[in-house]
């Protein structure tokens, strides 16, 4: 009887194939972010080539393996192979072992050999020719189709041994994560900024999630919220920097001194400063939040001009076009809403007015934090900072940083 457990993985590019000279960094990027994400099983070895990354399972589980794979951003599709002993009666008990397995009737199959070790005794055309025969002995009434068919039985001679793969499942697609730079994402504990970090990821980009909390107004839980649905954003890439700011004195200022219609206004203008001072200081190169256009007061248009207006730095926003229900829909695919729905308040809403401005003037916003310290509340939140280390497995890993590590 052949041993027909999975031995390694095949995985295959897509869109990396278009990256000219800068291909290699790509798939290397690829490799680690692999690496990463199956950190849990140190015996799988990660080995890649310009054509393709081969995952070694070294006798891991390919089930659970393959879970977590599909979800990695670079990955167009994937097939587990078996490991043959490269010898033409090994290759044939195999094939008819396995199609004995995944054959049902009425399916179509065909072979697709290929032959990188040009000393085996048969070239491609025999391998198909042999093999193919070998189904029809086995399976009477199987059918032979060239396009498209049900079962396309991959062989590929290599020197170590033979290989044999019949399944194809699609991956995450994109590109992998970190190959298109470093943004800080706006996490609050709402629905929309983890489906915007998810959409970044898929772009290439590297997230580190900034997090505001306003203890005691915010609690506990408000913050175990946030970092839960960060480490749902790591099965697409990896580990994931979350950055927490105390925010509660910069709160109570602005709704100590400024009236109530503009609050949520120049609230998020403290928001996008520190964010952008925290970027600066942590060398990412855009803001990512999650403002979907005209959802909330505060993402009208008017708005987001006068938000926008404190930085320079550009702002992404991966789902401002998108309506609620779609927003919803990719939340629930990415497994994060139900966290998102939990009740617990984030520093959004604890001072929301009643009835904010849709479209305030930006003379008026920076006419009302004329009576704010703004450089040193500033200062104050990013000194205060707390950053910790977000893993699948939502293990958060506090890194005791002091301000020089920033720098």
């Amino acid at each position: 009887m052949t041993n027909l457990t999975y031995s390694e993985i095949l995985i295959r590019y897509g869109e990396l194939s278009t990256k000219g000279k800068n291909r290699m960094k790509f798939i290397a990027r690829l490799a680690n972010n692999i690496r990463e994400v199956l950190v849990e099983w140190p015996m799988v070895s990660v080995k890649s080539d310009r054509d393709r990354t081969h995952i070694f399972l070294n006798g891991a589980a390919y089930g659970p393996l393959s879970e977590k794979l599909v979800k990695v951003f670079g990955v167009q599709n994937f097939s587990p192979a078996i490991k043959v002993e490269k010898t033409m009666p090994a290759l044939e008990a195999a094939v008819a072992e396995l199609v004995k397995k995944v054959y049902l009737e009425g399916m179509t199959f065909k072979i697709s050999a290929k032959r990188s070790d040009h000393e085996f005794e048969l070239d491609s055309t025999e391998l198909n020719r042999e093999l193919g025969h070998t189904v029809m002995e086995t399976i009477p009434y199987a059918k032979v189709q060239m396009k498209r068919p049900d079962i396309d039985l991959r062989v590929e001679i290599r020197p170590d041994a033979a290989y044999l793969s019949y399944e194809t499942i699609k991956g995450a697609g994109g590109l992998p994560v970190g190959t298109a730079g470093k943004g800080m994402l706006m996490l609050s504990g709402g629905i929309d900024s983890p489906v915007a970090g998810y959409l970044a990821l898929k772009r290439g980009v590297e997230i580190e999630a900034v997090h505001f909390a306003s203890p005691p107004y915010t609690g506990p839980g408000s913050l175990k919220k946030a970092k839960d649905l960060a480490s749902k954003l790591t099965a697409f890439g990896g580990d994931i920097q979350f950055i927490e700011v105390p925010f509660t004195e910069i709160q109570e200022e602005i709704k100590e001194k400024v009236p109530m219609p503009y609050l949520m206004t120049v609230t998020r203008r403290f928001m996008m400063r520190v964010v952008d001072e925290i970027r600066a200081r942590r060398h990412g190169q855009v803001i990512i939040n999650g403002e979907s256009l005209g959802q909330v007061a505060s993402q009208t248009l008017g708005s987001m001009v006068a938000i926008n207006a404190v930085t320079t730095t550009p702002i992404i926003r991966p789902v401002v076009t998108l309506d609620k229900l779609e927003i919803i829909e990719l939340a629930e695919k990415i497994d994060t809403f139900n966290i998102s729905i939990q009740p617990f308040e984030d520093c959004c809403t604890i001072f929301a007015p009643p009835q904010p401005k849709t479209n305030p003037k930006l003379e008026n916003a920076e006419k009302f934090e004329q009576r704010l310290d703004i450089d040193n509340l500033v200062q104050r939140a990013v000194d205060g900072i707390m950053i910790s280390q977000v893993s699948a497995n939502a293990q958060v890993d506090t890194l005791e940083m002091d301000i020089q590590d920033l720098l």
